[in-house]
C-alpha cells in the first residue's frame, strides 16, 4: 500500500546555486529564461562583465558555443525577448503556428 501525501523529490541536472556563489553568474548566462538585465539587477554585473566571467571560466570551444546561442536567440535581452513574444502571440492570435 503506497504512502498517501509522498511526493517524489524532483531533481535537475542544473540545479540554481545560491546567488552568493560566482557560479550563479555562469548558471544565469547559460539559461534561456534570465536576461543579462535580470543579471545585472541581482549582482550587479554588466553584459560586458558576464561575458568577461565566461570567457575565463569555460573552454574556448564552449565559450564560442554559448556566445554563438546568445546571438541566436533573441531572449537574453528584454527588449529583443519582448519583441519575439509579440511576434509569437499575433501569429498564433491570427491562426499562424509555427
Amino acid at each position: 500500500m503506497k504512502k498517501k501525501g509522498h511526493r517524489p523529490i524532483t531533481r535537475v541536472k542544473n540545479p540554481e546555486p545560491k546567488i552568493e556563489d560566482p557560479d550563479w553568474v555562469i548558471w544565469a548566462a547559460w539559461a534561456d529564461r534570465i536576461t543579462f538585465e535580470e543579471i545585472r539587477k541581482k549582482t550587479g554585473k554588466s553584459e560586458a562583465d558576464v561575458i568577461k566571467i565566461m570567457r575565463r571560466s569555460l573552454k574556448p570551444s564552449s565559450f564560442r558555443l554559448w556566445r554563438k546561442r546568445v546571438h541566436q536567440k533573441s531572449i537574453k535581452h528584454r527588449k529583443k525577448f519582448e519583441y519575439s513574444r509579440k511576434q509569437i502571440s499575433s501569429k498564433i492570435k491570427k491562426g499562424d503556428y509555427l
